[in-house]
């Protein structure tokens, strides 16, 4: 399953999705929120270590057998169910109802989503994509952010 070249190339792919993952989180982590730069960097690197990985072992069983038919058939749309599945159950636990009605972690919960987006971007080697999401994600929240408190009564 992938010679050399095509690990050393899926390692890429993993470093590439953790570092947009990392510009993220360094936001999240300058904010001081629960989830920061490592864990924003691990989620889009699994994301697309899980896409990749899962595209290499499509390829490697899709061969016909003696009557010509496929042994497996693959749906990629099902990797990428489980990362989103796997990542909303993180997230969650980024959620907490503080005293009253205040709740926190939604901001959190939704960053470590996209973050695993970014890296599932970056397995389906849709890097100007994963690049110009990754700018649109720091500028909600970084400049929303912003807006937000002055939108606010006293802000």
């Amino acid at each position: 399953m992938g010679g050399y070249a095509e690990q050393l190339q899926l390692l890429g792919i993993v470093a590439f999705a953790m570092i947009l993952g990392g510009l993220v989180g360094l936001e999240r982590e300058a904010a001081q929120k629960p989830a920061g730069l490592r864990t924003h960097m691990l989620v889009a690197g699994a994301a697309a270590l899980f896409v990749a990985l899962g595209s290499l072992v499509a390829r490697t069983f899709e061969s016909p057998d003696a009557n010509g038919d496929f042994r497996i058939q693959t749906d990629p749309v099902r990797v990428i169910e489980a990362v989103v599945t796997g990542v909303s159950f993180l997230g969650a636990g980024t959620i907490i109802r503080s005293t009253g009605r205040r709740i926190e972690g939604l901001t959190t919960a939704a960053s470590l989503l996209i973050a695993a987006a970014l890296g599932i971007a970056v397995a389906s080697r849709q890097h100007i994509v994963a690049i110009g999401v990754t700018l649109m994600v720091l500028v909600v929240l970084k400049v929303v952010h912003r807006m937000e408190q002055r939108l606010r009564p006293g802000g």
